[in-house]
């Protein structure tokens, strides 16, 4: 054990929850805890510790700060009087009360506004001189040093680069986010290294328009302040592999985010061609492997938001994981976007992702790691501004059930406009106020009945889809990791997408609809939810007709 604590509301206050809750996060971190109750007095207080010689007792009031006063006074005279020179004393409440606990010069540390977070840091042993020393300078460091606190993450990127590097330095100094996503305008994204291509009219368009090395080191300076985020970085969108090594040097980039089958000509957003952007994916994908850098391929989601069906969706979140496992990647970032799309129950949507992490996770070894990243799909917010606040909230809540080691937080305003540093860290507040009611206790709905049926049911009809590619691929030596494969089962339809119809690449002949709260393949001739076997089995049987 690290040591006995006890705690209590004192004098007339009878609020405690958050007395029990650090209680209970004391336990977790091995401490032995020691509840007194509400509306404890003073004599009883002292007279307890006494008995129980604890390592640190811990008070709380949230009433009238004016009636804080005497009783601190109180306290002060019975610690002098009883000599507890070993005992460190906390103290927690509002902000008022914990400024008068601070002017008492009694108490080793006081909690008002803190986060979860710095409580556990605290719980853990972390001093605040040490603390400024270690909020880890890479991501595992991090995850490390909060879990079951998820690390936040947030996209951030202005029209302005002024604008953007002033706005780093107001988020980092709020020390409410602890990775900083760089959005680089679309020029940037396409052109950064061929910059007599950027129409400069389009300047600022989806981002921050950086224009050079120095630009990033700027906007990196920008983040070393409060408490230290880290920077992550789009991968562009064409010349990865530069792109790939400028933002190592200049950001020390926290990951490494890339698709396995988009931006190119299949998402309008490069030039690409379909088969050489997934090889050079692949080609990005193992660049970070071989220096142990996290990857996260964010692929699983991009066809979901073209309407692909739900099974589609955990078929292409195994491939994207098994690709950067056979890439050498060793650390995985699975994201899981909720909301996507934005008509999915809340049951049907947390069973899809239950989904994709048994299918992720069953590729763990001693060389290949998970995390879990979840979100909220932008597609469900509303441009009202405060109903949009309340989708935030619920969105996490649903999500806080994967229990997630990173949450990426999407501002609330995002479908309104971009978001500025006021909302970057007030979305920020709203997602740690849910999660640290998530960790105080909640039911386990991954339990649910109709969670469980639809999580295996999908599982059930992906492993079929991937069994179907490998059976009908056999020529090829690993057909879940080959270009070509991946390719040709786009082309012909294998894997699909409503919002593809007409592009050259793709097949686009699936059609989807919502069928009880799941996103289902769908038969508009039937009226009927095709499952995987008539889905593939048509789609086969087609090919066969035109090649014959």
């Amino acid at each position: 054990m690290r040591g006995k604590i006890i705690a209590c509301s004192i004098g007339n206050c009878v609020h405690v929850a958050g007395v029990v809750n650090f209680l209970r996060l004391a336990e977790e971190m091995g401490y032995e805890s020691v509840f007194l109750g509400p509306a404890v007095s003073i004599e009883k207080l002292i007279e307890k510790v006494k008995k129980e010689r604890p390592k640190f007792v811990g008070v709380s009031y949230r009433l009238t700060p004016s009636a804080l006063y005497p009783l601190l006074e109180e306290l002060k005279k019975g610690i002098e009087r009883e000599g507890f020179k070993d005992i460190k004393w906390l103290f927690g409440g509002t902000e008022p009360t914990a400024e008068v606990a601070r002017k008492a010069n009694i108490f080793y540390k006081v909690f008002d506004i803190e986060g979860m977070d710095k409580v556990i840091n605290f719980l853990k042993g972390k001093a605040e001189l040490e603390l400024k020393k270690s909020y880890g300078r890479n991501l595992i460091e991090r995850i490390e040093g909060k879990y079951p606190y998820p690390v936040l993450r947030h996209h951030f990127g202005l029209p302005s680069l002024e604008e953007t590097i002033r706005g780093i330095e107001e988020i980092a100094e709020s020390e409410v986010l602890d990775i900083i996503s760089l959005a680089p305008d679309q020029n940037a994204q396409q052109y950064f290294f061929r910059q007599e291509k950027m129409d400069n009219k389009l300047d600022g368009a989806g981002g921050v328009p950086v224009r050079s090395e120095k630009d990033f080191i700027n906007i990196y300076k920008a983040a070393q302040r409060g408490n230290y985020p880290l920077i992550r970085c789009y991968s562009g969108t064409s010349d990865l592999l530069k792109m790939a090594e400028l933002i190592q040097k200049t950001l020390k980039n926290a990951w490494c985010a890339v698709p396995l089958c988009w931006y190119n000509e299949l998402d309008g957003r490069g030039d690409r061609k379909l088969l050489d952007s997934i090889r050079e994916n692949q080609k990005v994908m193992k660049w970070h492997g071989e220096r142990n850098i996290p990857v996260e391929v964010n692929e699983s989601h991009h066809w979901s938001l073209r309407d692909a069906h739900d099974t589609l969706g955990v078929v292409m979140a195994f491939l994207a994981a098994y690709n950067a496992k056979k890439a050498g990647v060793k650390t995985y970032i699975a994201q899981y976007m909720f909301n996507v799309p934005p008509a999915i129950s809340p049951k049907m949507d947390l069973a899809k992702m239950l989904a994709k992490i048994e299918l992720i996770e069953s590729l763990e070894d001693d060389n290949f790691k998970t995390l879990r990243q979840a979100r909220a799909g932008l597609a469900k917010f509303s441009p009202d501004l405060n109903l949009a606040k309340g989708q935030l909230a619920a969105s996490a809540g649903l999500a806080m059930a994967i229990k997630p080691h990173i949450y990426h937080v999407v501002g609330y305003c995002e479908a309104h406009h971009a978001a500025t540093p006021k909302e970057v860290i007030e979305s920020c507040k709203i997602v740690r106020g849910v999660i640290e009611g998530y960790i105080s206790g909640y039911p386990n709905i991954t339990s649910d009945e109709e969670v469980i049926s639809r999580k295996n049911w999908l599982i059930k009809e992906a492993k079929y889809t991937l069994e179907f590619i490998k059976e009908n691929f056999k020529e090829y030596k690993d057909p879940w990791s080959s270009p070509e494969v991946i390719a040709k089962c786009i082309k012909l339809g294998i894997l699909d997408a409503p919002h593809l119809k007409g592009n050259p690449a793709a097949c686009g002949k699936l059609e989807t609809r919502i069928v009880n709260g799941r996103l289902e393949a769908y038969d508009m001739e039937t009226g009927k939810v095709l499952s995987e076997e008539e889905r593939l089995d048509k789609i086969w049987n087609y090919a066969e007709k035109v090649s014959a």
